[in-house]
């Protein structure tokens, strides 16, 4: 028996918003977190940042600007809520973080004897549900461990960032989002590898914090730049030059209240 003519011609429109086309942006259930980037939130699904899935920066070398790119994001961690940066490959600089407008107080950085290790950190700082955002440096991972990673975030609704070598472009991964980082002058060019979205060809130039862009590095130190002003050190330069009265990201204050749970320091 034929369908009545009101449900066959309702039925489509009521189940568009569930049909993502390939020929245009998704629609994901939750809006994007603002990335802090116009440019960029004008080209990702749900216009930033995806808020309970995997995202991988793919980077030529740590300190590209990857940490300038997150800062909005770092920036916004609620009140009683953490941010977790995991097996950074150099230290972080909290003076220019704090600058930022980074809480502190919210930042909490695990260091990690193997890939292992910072794996499962991820894993327990995900499932805590008291994380507002994870950030993982990691080069070594098969495609289950990623799939694994990806539906702990989805299942606590976190959004988790990897951070991991470009060379690694061509091997697939279950992230909702790819981006493949380079230097500009003045910031970054972010190049979408994959989005829930159709392809788009040309680079997004995104402008970053600091002297010369240099914001958003690991290290503070960029390979292909010159010497950075001493007067004005980039958000991330190790705190090592300035002596044993600087203040190194890894020795964070005391937090206000217990980490999360399934983290202890110490026992990595």
């Amino acid at each position: 028996m034929p369908a009545p003519a009101h449900l066959a011609h309702d039925t489509p429109l009521g189940l568009e918003s569930l049909v993502w086309r390939g020929d245009r942006l998704a629609s994901p259930a939750a809006p994007g977190l603002p990335t802090g980037h116009p440019r960029l939130d004008a080209v990702l699904p749900g216009g930033g940042w995806p808020q309970a899935a995997l995202t991988e920066l793919l980077l030529p070398h740590p300190g590209v600007g990857e940490l300038g790119l997150l800062l909005p994001l770092l920036a916004q961690v609620a009140p009683r809520r953490w941010a977790v940066c995991i097996a950074p490959p150099e230290p972080l600089y909290a003076p220019a973080l704090a600058a930022a407008g980074v809480p502190l107080e919210r930042l909490l950085v695990v260091e990690a004897a193997s890939a292992a290790h910072a794996r499962w950190a991820a894993r327990q700082a995900l499932a805590s549900g008291s994380c507002d955002v994870v950030l993982l440096w990691l080069a070594e991972a098969d495609l289950g461990a990623l799939r694994r990673l990806q539906l702990t975030a989805e299942e606590n609704a976190t959004p988790l960032f990897l951070l991991r070598p470009d060379s690694l472009a061509r091997q697939p991964s279950p992230a909702a989002l790819r981006l493949a980082l380079a230097a500009r002058p003045g910031g970054v060019e972010v190049h979408i590898l994959k989005r829930r979205g159709p392809p788009l060809l040309h680079p997004i130039p995104v402008d970053l914090p600091g002297p010369a862009g240099s914001g958003g590095t690991a290290s503070g130190k960029d390979p292909s730049a010159g010497p950075q002003p001493v007067s004005a050190p980039p958000p991330l330069q190790p705190a090592l030059r300035a002596g044993p009265a600087s203040v190194h990201a890894l020795v964070r204050p005391p937090p206000s209240r217990p980490g999360p749970a399934g983290i202890h320091p110490g026992r990595h």
